[in-house]
């Protein structure tokens, strides 16, 4: 597992704190965490300590003279070369060059693995993500949702966890029915019928395009079928879609583990947590439906669970999977991404899953807002083929998997996400996805170049390492694991891309100012093994927000 170096900071000083106190320096009272964290500003160190200002009303000092005791009693570490107090009471740290340096063979030991934790111990978590209703193709939006899942599941597995990944199909209720209803209308007025759309259709081509598929499959074999559709239609519509969202997924080089249907709950796990929300006290008749006692849970008002049609609500078989999820399945934490549009639904989930018996901290709801396109500064409202909405497949097809997924990413989920489609085609270093990945193309390059000159850094003594540039970069790259730690607790995925940036900036730095391969052997062949170090890191990051790491651009 890779060494994360504010925890090994961290330790140091809390281990300071108890010698202060065992020498009588500091009075014996209770010790906070002592939090490190990164400084703002560069000459402030790599690292600082507020450990001082959160001791000194409790031991009744003033909070710099905390700060100069607990540096007096640092224990010695290769890892720490300069220690020094700052006001109002920091304690500030800057790496050591030489342990610096020596993270390169590190680094180059652990390979692709290189930024693993064990912090998850094996726990069993789901991350469920994009699941929109087969009836459709995927939008925009679920692209963004499909960025955030699958990069939040890669860096939870990454630090330790046993991570599956879900898609919920909801092949049930009252969007599948109108869905199928409009296909079956349109599958008819193919054979010159007079059909009323009915209200609240599907009015988009792709509906158009899969009746004319079922009609040049099956003929006119469904004609004539009493009701609305012939339960076949359903069937088969549901099944074409998911095949298209499949595709789709594909083309942003993503798999999920499992498909879990809706339909598949009924009847046996909802009546199974119906008579458990009944046995609880959460189920109550009126006006001819049944509800779920939100309120009793702090919830503003009441929920329906099956309408007075007889038929559950979307909110009954949400509380019904995941109650699969927790209780039959047994993950010990679920995180759903979901789409602006729910976020009045998480209030009451969070309540449905408490009167389960289940802690609702288990379950981790993230919300991602909209994204809006743009080409040349002009918002891009409607699709050029379809004349409507706009499709995941379209923009990815215009620009490219990687630039789909760094842009989705790009921005904190709760912020609004501007996407330039323009910008995201652009070969140049203002694109921040050319930037991030021309920078691991030219890591490739030096060392084919290097290679082709019959030099191998394999061999290379780090201990030449010592120009900033040069150090600056390790710096970066030592930062990976505690931002994969950083990630997999506060599930911020957009942490990532800065990350990447911050590297690729490194790097580019270091190619001006240090040539790699020069008369110098000695030293070529030192630089030569921190860009091999150099491209290990950078490829693992992309790795972990699902992108290509290309060798030639």
């Amino acid at each position: 597992m890779s060494l994360v170096v504010r925890w090994e900071i961290e330790s140091l000083v809390q281990e300071a704190v108890r010698r202060a106190q065992e020498a009588g320096r500091i009075p014996p009272v209770a010790l906070p965490q002592a939090t490190v964290e990164r400084p703002q500003r560069q000459e402030h160190g790599d690292y600082a300590s507020n450990i001082a200002l959160r001791l000194a009303r409790a031991v009744r000092m003033p909070s710099m003279a905390v700060a100069q005791v607990i540096a007096e009693h640092l224990p010695p570490s290769p890892m720490v070369g300069m220690v020094e107090v700052a006001p109002p009471g920091f304690i500030n740290f800057a790496l050591a060059p030489e342990w610096l340096a020596s993270q390169v063979d590190q680094i180059l030991a652990q390979g692709d693995g290189f930024g693993s934790l064990a912090v998850g111990c094996g726990e069993k978590v789901q991350v469920e993500f994009v699941s929109a209703n087969p009836t459709g193709p995927l939008t925009v939006g679920a692209g963004r949702g499909l960025a955030i899942g699958d990069t939040l599941a890669r860096v939870l597995a990454a630090a330790g966890y046993r991570v599956e990944k879900e898609y919920y199909i909801n092949d049930a209720g009252t969007q599948t029915e109108s869905f199928a209803t409009t296909l079956y209308a349109r599958y008819r007025q193919l054979f010159g019928e007079e059909v009323e759309v009915p209200p609240g259709a599907y009015t988009a081509q792709y509906v158009w395009d899969l009746a004319e598929e079922i009609r040049q499959e099956w003929g006119d074999r469904f004609l004539g079928a009493e009701g609305p559709y012939p339960p076949e239609m359903h069937e088969i519509g549901i099944r074409k879609m998911l095949a298209r969202i499949r595709d789709d997924l594909a083309l942003m080089g993503v798999e999920y583990d499992s498909w879990f249907s809706e339909r598949s709950l009924y009847p046996e796990t909802f009546q199974k947590v119906m008579e458990m929300l009944s046995r609880r006290g959460f189920v109550a008749e009126k006006e001819g439906a049944i509800w779920f006692v939100s309120s009793a849970l702090g919830e503003d008002k009441d929920n329906v669970l099956v309408r007075s049609n007889g038929k559950p609500t979307y909110f009954a078989s949400d509380i019904a999977y995941h109650y699969h999820k927790f209780l039959e399945r047994g993950f010990k934490r679920v995180v759903d991404v979901w789409g602006a549009d729910h976020q009045g639904h998480v209030p009451r989930m969070k309540a449905a899953v408490a009167a389960l018996g289940i802690d609702p901290e288990r379950l981790v709801i993230i919300i991602h807002q909209l994204v809006t396109l743009k080409r040349g500064g002009q918002e891009v409202r409607v699709s050029k083929r379809a004349g409507e909405i706009i499709t995941l497949r379209e923009v990815v097809q215009e620009v490219g998997a990687d630039a789909a997924r760094f842009f989705f990413l790009s921005r904190a989920p709760q912020s609004h996400v501007e996407f330039d489609l323009e910008l995201a085609k652009r070969q140049s270093m203002d694109n921040p996805v050319y930037y991030v990945q021309y920078a691991h193309a030219r890591m490739a390059g030096i060392l084919a170049h290097a290679s082709e000159r019959g030099l191998d850094g394999s061999h290379g003594d780090v201990g030449l390492l010592r120009e900033e540039a040069e150090l600056a970069l390790i710096r970066q790259l030592v930062r990976l694991p505690e931002t994969v730690e950083y990630v997999a607790r506060k599930l911020e995925p957009h942490v990532l891309p800065y990350y990447a940036l911050d590297l690729a900036t490194a790097f580019h730095d270091f190619y001006e100012r240090c040539r790699v391969v020069s008369e110098d052997v000695a030293l070529s062949l030192a630089r030569l093994k921190l860009v091999k170090a150099a491209k290990t890191v950078l490829a693992r990051t992309l790795h972990l927000m699902g992108m290509s790491a290309p060798d030639r651009m």
